[in-house]
């Protein structure tokens, strides 16, 4: 089990700006270990960039906090060595095998017992049976397994999944989930970008972004409660539409 601390990420004001424009406008994150956190948002709205922040892959241009602790300015070596970070698209050799794939991972973060750490993400994640099978040979939800193989093998402290369910069918949606919820209890933290309201219904709580703002977090039924909505879908659309009248 792994040790909980009080937070897992604790960040204000973190503002990212490109060409003159703030895709990341002033967010402060406070989110609990071991708990499943949906991002969510329209495209565009800041939640890839903030993710690639988070994990220490883009520095802020202002702001400041700690991620896992650690601080997200002057630590951010450490933070990628402790956390797992899921891209959008598979970003893994699809001419290597699932083994060869894990394998490299382990190697790039210098996992100890490295054979047996592959043995246990293969296990873990159910794929042994194909384990010499090519990755560019599987389908999305095969693919979404070796990619979550991969950000587990060095076992990170902090799962960040970017829409890492996007055009996957919905029985391997569904077997993603039991897999988080499974890493949560064990004491992982997960933020995961989600446009699905099936998947932000499955979240412990949620952030919303629009126009690299923070608009709403809390519960799916705070959310819904305070946007005085008859559901989360339509709480979403009302505080878009409140978002830009704001900003036009």
């Amino acid at each position: 089990m792994i040790a909980k601390s009080p937070l897992a990420i604790d960040v204000q004001g973190l503002r990212k700006v490109y060409n003159g424009r703030a895709v990341v406008d002033g967010i402060d994150l406070q989110l609990q270990s071991g708990r499943v956190y949906g991002f969510l948002g329209p495209n565009g709205s800041g939640k890839t960039t903030t993710i690639r922040m988070l994990c220490g892959l883009l520095t802020p241009d202002a702001g400041s906090g700690t991620c896992i602790g650690l601080d997200l300015r002057t630590e951010f070596s450490a933070i990628r060595c402790q956390v797992g970070y899921m891209t959008q698209r598979f970003s893994l050799y699809e001419d290597l095998s699932i083994r060869q794939n894990l394998d490299f991972v382990a190697r790039l973060f210098g996992v100890s017992a490295r054979r047996a750490a592959v043995d246990g993400a293969l296990h873990r994640l159910g794929l042994s049976e194909r384990q010499h099978q090519m990755a560019g040979a599987l389908s999305g939800g095969w693919k979404q397994r070796l990619a979550l193989a991969s950000c587990l093998i060095h076992q990170p402290r902090l799962l960040l999944l970017d829409e890492p369910t996007a055009g996957v069918d919905p029985k391997a949606r569904r077997e993603f989930w039991e897999q988080i919820r499974g890493l949560a209890n064990q004491g992982i933290t997960v933020l995961v970008s989600t446009h699905y309201m099936d998947e932000a219904q499955r979240c412990d709580a949620l952030v919303y972004l629009a126009y690299g703002k923070v608009l709403a977090s809390g519960t799916a039924q705070e959310i819904t409660h305070q946007s005085q909505a008859s559901d989360l879908e339509d709480a979403f659309v009302r505080l878009v539409a409140q978002a830009t009248d704001n900003y036009q």
